[in-house]
This record gives structure tokens, C-alpha cells and sequence, in this order.
């Protein structure tokens, strides 16, 4: 009876190891498998950290008694960066907006989130995710060169001025007022043409944002990045801002709009991360 309990104990202990084993060959990396994977990025937009701005719809009172809503509401993310555990850069179709530059449009929102997918990510932990806000000039510089396919959307999207004069980085319009928001704004933000040689500020600005749970991208896993834009900022930022009739109406890379961009820079977060 004893060997009999024994007997049952032992082969009882070896299925569960073996399976124990089968799981964490299963669960673990395989260092000698170095198949790329994908990743999705996930943008929404909100006030205060609570997302799913509602166009035409969803009314914020500004750090000075401000109120204002959005009826377009559309930035440019190019550039993307994602840092490992060791600090290495991978980086996604760097200044070539045809394959690496993306239009969050409020208006595409499903549920209050745009999608972007990014597919052949080397395999890697990453800790950390950087991206330009708009298109750097190294990237404009180059002309038709890597960018006509993203030109033709930035028109159709209404985020480019001519050819001569670039991109729309932010677009952002609605209304305003103090008791209730009834006067119209529109903020366009970006640069045109040549900055240095036009003398003007570069409105372009990169982002880096610490991830709270590692990004593990492999051939099974395509993680999901979570990331939140606090459009508070817009007026209610490091630099408290008031829409008037002198600034309200405003294209370009004038003071204000410096202003509002440095702003809108401090507007993301990572809110969460999925590896599944």
C-alpha cells in the first residue's frame, strides 16, 4: 500500500513538472528565435486624462475660466522610437513620412481611440517610446523623396498648406467664450518651409515617455501601447493661455502658436500596456 501511494505521489510529481516545463518553454523567449513581431499604438485624446473627446460636443473650462470645444482636432506623429532595456534605439521608418508618419484625427476615432499598427519591429523588451509631433525638417528637406504618398494625405486631411510651405502639424478648432463657447478659433500650427533660412521657429518636437509595463514584441506577442493626450494643455499648459480676437484666428509658427506647441509637447502619457 505504502510503494502503491508512493508510486501515485512520484508519476503525480513528474506530470506536474512536465507540464510545468511545457509552460515555461511555452511562456519564455526563445533566444534563438529572432522572428520580428508588430505593434499597435493606440492614441486617444481627452481632457484631464479622461479620454474620448466628442467633436462639437465636449465643453473644458481653461485654467483661466475659459471655455472651448473642439470641432477639428488633428496632429501629426512621425519618428517613432522604441528603447530597449539596455537604451538601444529601434527606429520606425525614420524621416520617411510615407511609411512612418501617421494623422490622429479625432474625427476616426472608434470609441474615443485612433489606431496605428507598425508591423516588422525587431524582437526586443522595450521600456521606453519616442516620436515627433509633426514633420522634422530633415524629412521636408528631402522633397517628393519619401513623402509624396504621405503628402497626398496630408491634403486630403487638410494637414499641409502648398507644397512650398510644408505641413500642418496640429490643427485645432472649435469655439469659445467665457460664460458659454460661442466665437469660432482655429489654431493651426507648423512650419513653413525653410526655418532656417525664413528666419521662423521650428515648431517640430519630440516626445520620449517611459512605458509602466515592458513592451515584449516577438513572432506570438504584439503588444499594445496605450497612450493618453491631455488636451487641457492646449490652453491650460505650462503656459496658461487665453484665445482673444488678436490670437484666435492664427496660422503658422507665431509666438502664440510656440506657445501652444510647447504646450501640446507635455500632453502624452502612457496610460497603459497590453502584451497580448
Amino acid at each position: 500500500m505504502k510503494i502503491y501511494k508512493f508510486l501515485s505521489l512520484f508519476f503525480i510529481a513528474i506530470t506536474l513538472l512536465s507540464f510545468s516545463s511545457c509552460s515555461s518553454r511555452d511562456d519564455d523567449d526563445n533566444p534563438q528565435d529572432t522572428t520580428p513581431g508588430n505593434l499597435q499604438i493606440k492614441f486617444e485624446n481627452g481632457f484631464n486624462n479622461l479620454g474620448n473627446i466628442v467633436l462639437n460636443q465636449t465643453v473644458q473650462t481653461s485654467s483661466q475660466g475659459q471655455k472651448h470645444n473642439f470641432s477639428a482636432l488633428k496632429y501629426v506623429i512621425s519618428n517613432i522610437t522604441l528603447i530597449d532595456e539596455n537604451g538601444k534605439e529601434f527606429r520606425y521608418n525614420e524621416n520617411n513620412p510615407d511609411k512612418g508618419a501617421f494623422i490622429i484625427d479625432q474625427a476616426d476615432a472608434v470609441a474615443g481611440v485612433v489606431y496605428l499598427n507598425l508591423n516588422e519591429i525587431p524582437k526586443n523588451n522595450y521600456k521606453k517610446i519616442k516620436f515627433g509631433l509633426g514633420i522634422s525638417q530633415s524629412a521636408y528637406l528631402l522633397g517628393m523623396d519619401g513623402q509624396a504618398e504621405f503628402w497626398n494625405r496630408a491634403k486630403q486631411k487638410g494637414m499641409s498648406w502648398s507644397w512650398a510651405a510644408g505641413y500642418v502639424f496640429v490643427k485645432l478648432e472649435g469655439k469659445y467664450g467665457t460664460g458659454s463657447a460661442t466665437t469660432e478659433f482655429m489654431n493651426h500650427t507648423g512650419n513653413m518651409g525653410k526655418v532656417t533660412e525664413n528666419n521662423t521657429p521650428d515648431l517640430y518636437r519630440e516626445v520620449t515617455l517611459n512605458l509602466p509595463t515592458t513592451a515584449r514584441v516577438n513572432g506570438k506577442i504584439r503588444p499594445s501601447i496605450h497612450i493618453l493626450a491631455d488636451l487641457n494643455q492646449f490652453l491650460s499648459g505650462e503656459k496658461a493661455l487665453t484665445l482673444t480676437e488678436s490670437n484666435a484666428m492664427m496660422m503658422g509658427s507665431s509666438q502664440h502658436l510656440v506657445d501652444v506647441t510647447n504646450n501640446l509637447t507635455k500632453m502624452f502619457k502612457v496610460d497603459h500596456v497590453h502584451n497580448d
